[in-house]
């Protein structure tokens, strides 16, 4: 299992975000505000932070943004194929914030969002049978 996450795994441009923000579903925890919007692409969701000067200074938000980056990372395999932006709260206390934290309120939250996102049909998988076709 590669820990990697690619380029195109990221949400990188500005009108991805608001089509995220302005399209997608909400999320509220305690703690972040999460918009999921089912992606365009296929295979596998990407992810955007928007971490602002509200939850504090650059160490604290490059905290933040370093232990949300590692939660995805970790839980790659879990993620739903559809464009996530995580938000934080501006009252998350960086020096507070831990993986594990991350994970006790993240994780549910993953599982909440692949129940959204309809599962492949079973029908490519068997061949059809054709009516008035007997054996």
């Amino acid at each position: 299992m590669s820990l990697t996450w690619p380029r195109e795994r990221r949400i990188t441009r500005r009108a991805e975000y608001t089509a995220c923000y302005d399209g997608g579903e909400r999320r509220y925890t305690k703690n972040f505000v999460v918009f999921a919007r089912r992606s365009g692409i296929a295979g596998s969701g990407r992810l955007g932070l928007a971490v602002t000067k509200k939850c504090g200074n650059a160490v604290a938000r490059n905290r933040i943004k370093r232990v949300l980056r590692s939660f995805f990372r970790l839980h790659q395999h879990e993620m739903p194929p559809m464009d996530i932006v995580v938000t934080p709260k501006k009252h998350l206390r960086a020096d507070k914030f831990s993986l594990a934290f991350a994970e006790s309120e993240l994780l549910p939250l993953l599982g909440e969002l692949s129940a959204l996102v309809p599962m492949e049909s079973s029908a490519s998988a068997a061949p059809a049978s054709v009516p008035g076709d007997a054996a």
